[in-house]
């Protein structure tokens, strides 16, 4: 699974994740900087992205829509890249595994 890095999360954490998510991107990489959250989720569900943010509002068009795009909802305060990134790769496995259900939308981590 690749991952969608939105606005609020750090592009340096990419190379962090690359051996976990290889073609992951942030979203100013894909020109979607003060994009609307519709418009992020579109492209994710298009391009076989699952969304990673600290934004609410992705759950709420998660509830809306369903799956795809899983939207990855980072509930810690704040955090080094690193560990950002660790917490990341530690459930890479269940991401992968509920990209291949249906029905999931949202994975919470605290």
């Amino acid at each position: 699974m690749k991952l969608l890095l939105d606005e609020n999360l750090s592009r340096r954490l990419l190379p962090l994740l690359h051996s976990a998510f290889p073609n992951s991107a942030h979203v100013v990489e894909k020109e979607l900087l003060r994009s609307s959250d519709l418009d992020i989720w579109n492209f994710a569900k298009a391009n076989g992205f699952a969304i990673a943010t600290k934004d609410d509002d992705f759950i709420s068009l998660a509830q809306r829509h369903g799956a795809p795009p899983i939207v990855i909802r980072l509930e810690f305060g704040n955090a080094s890249n690193e560990t950002t990134a660790q917490r990341l790769i530690s459930i890479a496995p269940e991401i992968d595994r509920i990209a291949d259900a249906s029905g999931t939308a949202v994975i919470r981590l605290f």
